[in-house]
């Protein structure tokens, strides 16, 4: 025990020596160990919705391009395939609200079936959801963009978008808050806005009778693959082939259209990490030059090389803890 604590008090000495080297480098350890943690944080939030997803739903879209639309027929001959239990779909609408700069998530439904197909994931009163189902002008928002800009439910709210113009040449889409959704699950994001596909595409002056992607669920996650190739098997010769993924898949290549997160995150954080080593080793060798003749005082006394090992390594432990903690 006297000599742990001895061991212990030397290797304070040591490391409070110089009390502002000590407390830099404390502070560079610190720094790329905060790096590592929000790169960390960046990529699993991006990863999120392929993490979450469910494994009965399946995404539909285009297979030049996920931007790339897919005729509104399409979702009746889905429907009727073995195995697919519901269908639905779903139109990017590009929107914001009074400026471009307030961008907000906003999809064109069907609101039936979206609701069923997603009902894990948005947690509505039903009196709510009826509303929004018989308003053909409704709209379903998350209560993080309900919160944002203060909506309340019958608010008459205009909603731009960047995609899409109405045949009086305006883009504005006037719409009445019939819900306020809260999300279903741990993890997922409030802050949807959905209105009525009929709604969007009746005045809509391209891509009518189109949408941009078809949600639908499966009877059997089992049978997910082989209900896939008899999607794709059927319009492949079409001029709209399709590709059907699990929705984790679909999400993660969304994500992917930004890069290769994984692999940016992986090489930033081993740079962070080479750093750690760098700093603590630079700091040390400085540290162990400068006592020198300590040291040979200790093996005099009677410390050995493996003894004068340890202390210098602990002391480069307690370092990079300092920092890390």
């Amino acid at each position: 025990m006297t000599v742990a604590l001895a061991s212990l008090s030397l290797i304070w000495a040591n490391l409070s020596r110089s009390r502002l080297r000590f407390a830099l480098t404390a502070f560079a350890i610190f720094i790329a160990f905060f790096l590592f943690g929000i790169l960390q944080s960046f990529e699993r939030g991006l990863n999120a919705g392929a993490d979450l997803a469910a494994a009965d739903r399946l995404i539909i879209s285009n297979r030049i391009n996920f931007t790339q639309p897919l005729p509104i027929a399409y979702v009746n001959r889905i429907a009727a395939i073995e195995g697919v239990r519901q269908v639905s779909h779903q139109s990017w609408m590009g929107s914001y609200y009074q400026e471009p700069r307030n961008f907000i998530f906003g999809f064109a439904i069907d609101p039936q079936s979206y609701l069923q197909i997603y009902a894990d994931d948005i947690a509505l009163p039903p009196e709510q959801a009826a509303a929004f189902i018989q308003n053909r002008r409704g709209a379903l928002v998350g209560e993080d963009v309900a919160k944002q800009y203060g909506w309340q439910i019958g608010d008459l709210i205009p909603i731009s978008s960047n995609i899409w113009q109405r045949a009086d040449g305006s883009n504005v889409w006037d719409l009445v808050i019939e819900g306020i959704y809260r999300a279903g699950r741990a993890n997922i994001a409030a802050n949807t806005l959905y209105l009525h596909y009929d709604y969007l595409n009746e005045a809509r002056t391209t891509a009518r009778d189109f949408t941009g992607t078809i949600s639908f669920t499966t009877l059997d996650p089992a049978q997910n693959d082989a209900i896939a190739q008899a999607i794709d098997s059927r319009f492949q010769n079409s001029a709209y082939a399709t590709e059907t993924r699990t929705e984790e898949a679909f999400n993660r290549s969304f994500v992917e259209q930004l890069g290769n997160i994984g692999l940016i995150v992986l090489s930033v954080s081993g740079a962070a990490m080479f750093t750690i080593l760098i700093i603590t080793g630079n700091t040390m060798a400085l540290s162990i030059r400068e006592r020198t003749g300590e040291i040979g005082v200790m093996k005099v006394l009677g410390f050995d090389a493996r003894m004068v090992f340890a202390l210098i390594l602990a002391e480069s432990l307690a370092l990079a803890s300092s920092g890390g903690f």
